[in-house]
């Protein structure tokens, strides 16, 4: 999920703010459309990993727990 983040955060560190762009300015607005393609092509495995580490997460903590109930014999 870090490594995930760090390329998104690359991709986007030179990108300005979405503001509206005058005509005069249409090789940054294509600029900023292909790095905002290349960002929605990434949210999917973004998701992906935050679930995974969420399940993971849960499924730790609830070793854990069994682990706690089946020593205290509760």
């Amino acid at each position: 999920m870090l490594v995930v983040t760090i390329v998104m955060a690359r991709m986007t560190r030179n990108e300005e703010a979405q503001i509206c762009l005058a005509d005069s300015s249409s090789h940054m607005k294509m600029e900023q459309d292909a790095i905002a393609a290349k960002i929605s092509k990434m949210r999917p495995i973004r998701l992906a990993t935050l679930g995974l580490a969420a399940v993971m997460t849960a499924v730790v903590v609830g070793y854990y727990a069994f682990d706690v109930l089946k020593q205290f014999g509760l």
